[in-house]
């Protein structure tokens, strides 16, 4: 892609160029000097360049708000140790080979990454909501390293097909916030395929009237590569002890 040749570069401009743009590397400086600044008990900050350009990207090169997404970052991991210190994968392999969760292979026609989630395929009795919440932050920090995610942000849809009151006995207030605050979450009613037709046409599952994988496919390929990612998942989950 081609450099700008005249005046400043917009948000837009900024985050449509590659990674290794030297236009990218003012806003990383400041960036990362408001972070080395901070007086903050995280450590290690992982500041590189591929890193800090998740908050700029998903920001639009904001600076004021690129760094208060970057502040609130560390600041849900560190009060939600319980979550954000254990991402090993192993942890919740059970439900993800029960076909709970897949991400699907094309992303929607805004260029935003869709994940599924399937209720009925939860059992409360085996799993809790932060498990399954656990799926969600493991996922995430996987696809926001694509650089696509980054611009264009993920959507998922909550398949609530055999919903049951001991599924909403685990969702209390302070997980469904902490859910909400991660994710933009899409919920249908009985005509829930007609309305996903709509948003995501040719690129869901069979199951769901698209042209897509089995949401068996789908979900076993998803499972593969976050066991593939495990030591990646290992390494963040020890950025704050």
């Amino acid at each position: 892609m081609a450099e700008m040749r005249s005046g400043p570069p917009t948000g837009l401009q900024l985050s449509a160029l590659p990674d290794h743009s030297p236009l990218l590397q003012p806003s990383l400086a400041e960036l990362r000097r408001r972070a080395r600044e901070e007086d903050v008990r995280f450590a290690p900050l992982q500041l590189t360049d591929s890193f800090l350009l998740r908050f700029l990207r998903a920001r639009d090169f904001d600076l004021d708000l690129a760094w208060r997404l970057l502040k609130n970052y560390y600041k849900w991991r560190a009060e939600c140790p319980e979550l954000s210190a254990d991402l090993h994968p192993g942890s919740i392999l059970g439900l993800l080979k029960a076909g709970y969760h897949g991400v699907l292979r094309s992303r929607d026609p805004t260029g935003s990454k869709v994940l599924i989630y399937r209720i009925a395929y939860w059992d409360p009795k085996v799993f809790t909501a932060y498990d399954v919440f656990r799926v969600s932050l493991i996922t995430s920090e996987l696809i926001v390293q694509e650089v696509e995610t980054q611009r264009n942000g993920v959507k998922a849809i909550f398949d609530l097909e055999g919903w049951q009151f001991s599924h909403a006995f685990q969702i209390t207030p302070s997980v469904a916030k902490k859910i909400a605050a991660v994710l933009t979450i899409h919920m249908h009613g009985n005509n829930y395929k007609q309305s996903l037709l709509q948003h995501f046409p040719d690129i869901l599952p069979l199951e769901y009237g698209g042209e897509e994988l089995s949401m068996e496919d789908i979900c076993q390929e998803w499972t593969n590569f976050i066991m593939k990612s495990e030591d990646y998942l290992s390494s963040i989950s020890e950025i704050i002890q």
